[in-house]
C-alpha cells in the first residue's frame, strides 16, 4: 500500500464537517486513548462511563498528531458539534474513496471473527498485503466507523464483520459498509433474549443484504433451516446469491473431508466451475462449514482459489477462539489448553464440545462459562449441554456462574450411565483455583464461555511463560 497519510486535517474537516484548527497528518485513528499510537488521530467522544476529552492529554503524550473533538484545545485538532456523529462520518468517507475496493461484510450467530480472519488472510496473501479488515471483534456501532475509517484509501480490499444483539443494528452498519458481498455464517440463538424466537434472528442477521451494492451477492449457509428465510431476505437486494455448506445442493460444497495428522482437516470442495483441494489447519467440522464460506466470498470477488486453500492450510488459531496451548504443569508433565474463552452460544458450545472428543488425552476436562443473553429459554439451552458432554467423553467439568446450575442439576443424576465429575463455582478465580488444583499432565482442556464471564482470564493465568 502507499506511503500516503491515513488522513488529513483537511480531509478529516471535509468529512465531518468540522473545522480545523492546524494542519496535521494521521496514519492511524483510535477513539481508546490506551490504543493511541505516534502519529494516530484520536476521536474524543463522550460515553456513558467516560468522556473522551477527558484523556486527550494522555493521547497527545502518546504522541498523537491530531484530535476530532467538540470542544477546542491547545493540541491541532478538528472541531465538530458531535464527535459520534463526525466519527461516522469519517467511516462513510473512507468507505466513499474506496472506489476499487472489494467490500465484504460479514455476520452471522457463530464463526463470524474466525471467517472474517480467513477472509483476511486469503484476499492479503492474493493482493501482496492489499487488503483490510475489522481487527478483534470490532463488530458494532463504535467498531464498524472505526475499522471502516482505519482503511487505506487504496486497500484492494475491505473485510467487515457486522454483530448485532437487536433489529435494526445490523441495517444500520451495512448502511455505512455498503458490501459488495454479504455473508450469513449460521444462524443460532446466540442473545435470545432480545428476541421473540430465532426466526426473528435470522431476520435481523438478513438485515445485511439490504446495504448490498448494485450488482452484489449474497453468501447464505446451505445446511441450516433458516436457508430459505435467508434467501428471501437477500432476493430483493442482491444481483446473485450463493449457498455454501455441506448439503449437495448447496453452491460451494465440501464433498470430501478427512482429518489430518496435525488436527486438521483435509478438504475436497465443489465449487460452480470446478473444485479445489485444500488443508484447514483448524480442528473442527464446524470449520469446514466456515471455509466453504470464505471459499466462496473469495470465488465471489473474484480472488484467487489457491492463495485461500494456502491461507486456510497456514492459519493459526485466534486468541479465544480456538488458539491451542501446551502448558506446563508440576514435575514436567504437560496438558493441552484449548482457548475458546471469548463467548458462547449452544450451537458453537456444542461444536468445540464435539471437537474435544477428537482429542487424545487421558482426561477430557472442560470449563464452561455460562451462556448469556438467552432468556426465558436459558435453563434448557444449559441443562441440554449434558448431551455433547456425554457424547464427547468428557472426564471432568468446572461450571460457572448462576446460569450453570441447570447443567449442575443434570450432572447431579444419579441415573448417568457414564458419571462425569464436575465442580459448580461462582466466578473465573473459583475455576483457576480448582484448575490449578486438579489439572494432570496428560489432559485435554477446553476453556468456553460468554465474554463476559472472564475467561480468558484463566487462559492468560495457565499459559503465563508458556509459548
Amino acid at each position: 500500500m502507499s506511503v500516503q497519510p491515513l488522513w488529513t486535517s483537511a480531509e478529516i474537516a471535509k468529512a465531518t464537517g468540522g473545522s480545523a484548527s492546524a494542519d496535521f497528518a494521521a496514519r492511524a485513528v483510535a477513539f481508546d486513548s490506551r490504543e493511541v499510537e505516534p502519529g494516530a488521530l484520536f476521536i474524543a467522544m463522550r460515553g456513558e462511563e467516560a468522556d473522551g476529552h477527558d484523556y486527550l492529554d494522555a493521547a497527545f503524550g502518546e504522541g498523537a498528531a491530531g484530535a476530532i473533538v467538540e470542544r477546542p484545545i491547545s493540541h491541532p485538532h478538528v472541531l465538530v458539534s458531535d464527535s459520534m456523529a463526525a466519527f461516522e462520518a469519517l467511516g462513510r468517507a473512507s468507505r466513499a474513496r474506496a472506489k476499487a475496493a472489494k467490500i465484504i461484510g460479514v455476520t452471522g450467530s457463530a464463526g463470524k471473527t474466525g471467517t472474517k480472519e480467513a477472509l483476511f488472510a486469503a484476499l492479503d496473501r492474493s493482493s501482496n498485503c492489499c487488503a483490510h479488515r475489522s481487527v478483534k471483534s470490532y463488530n458494532n456501532h463504535t467498531g464498524v466507523p472505526l475499522s471502516l475509517a482505519r482503511m487505506p484509501r487504496d486497500a484492494c480490499y475491505g473485510i467487515f464483520e457486522m454483530g448485532m444483539n437487536h433489529a435494526g443494528e445490523l441495517a444500520a452498519l451495512t448502511d455505512i459498509v455498503r458490501p459488495h458481498v454479504a455473508v450469513v455464517t449460521t444462524i443460532a440463538p446466540a442473545h435470545q433474549a432480545f428476541f421473540d424466537s430465532v426466526d426473528a434472528i435470522a431476520d435481523a442477521k438478513g438485515e445485511i443484504f439490504a446495504g448490498l451494492e448494485p450488482g452484489g451477492i449474497a453468501i447464505i449457509p446451505y445446511d441450516s433451516p433458516y436457508c430459505d428465510r435467508l434467501r428471501r431476505a437477500a432476493e430483493p437486494y442482491a444481483a446473485a446469491i450463493l449457498t455454501f455448506g455441506l448439503g449437495e445442493l448447496a453452491d460451494v460444497r465440501a464433498v470430501d473431508w478427512v482429518p489430518t495428522p496435525t488436527g486438521g482437516t483435509l478438504v475436497t470442495a465443489k465449487l460452480p466451475r470446478g473444485s479445489l483441494c485444500f488443508t484447514i489447519s483448524a480442528p473442527g467440522d464446524h470449520w469446514v462449514a466456515n471455509a466453504m464460506a470464505v471459499i466462496a466470498a473469495v470465488e465471489a470477488v473474484g480472488g484467487d482459489l489457491a492463495a485461500a486453500g494456502l491461507a486456510l492450510a497456514e492459519m493459526p488459531g485466534l486468541v479465544g477462539r480456538g488458539a491451542r496451548y501446551t502448558i506446563a504443569l508440576d514435575r514436567g508433565e504437560t496438558a493441552l489448553l484449548i482457548d475458546e474463552s471469548y463467548n458462547a452460544n449452544p450451537a458453537s458450545m456444542t461444536a468445540t464440545i464435539v471437537q474435544l472428543a477428537r482429542e487424545t488425552a487421558d482426561r477430557r476436562v472442560v470449563v464452561l462459562g455460562e451462556m448469556r443473553e438467552l432468556g426465558s429459554a436459558s435453563e434448557q439451552f444449559h441443562a441440554d449441554l449434558i448431551n455433547p458432554l456425554l457424547a464427547a467423553g468428557v472426564d471432568c467439568a468446572v461450571l460457572i456462574g448462576d446460569e450453570m446450575a441447570a447443567l449442575a442439576a443434570r450432572l447431579s443424576g444419579k441415573t448417568l450411565e457414564r458419571p462425569i465429575e464436575f465442580a459448580h463455582v461462582a466466578d473465573a478465580d473459583a475455576a483457576l483455583a480448582w484448575l490449578s488444583a486438579n489439572l494432570r499432565g496428560g489432559d485435554a482442556v477446553l476453556v468456553k464461555g460468554s465474554n463476559a464471564v472472564g475467561l480468558g482470564k484463566v487462559v492468560a493465568e495457565l499459559t503465563r511463560g508458556d509459548d
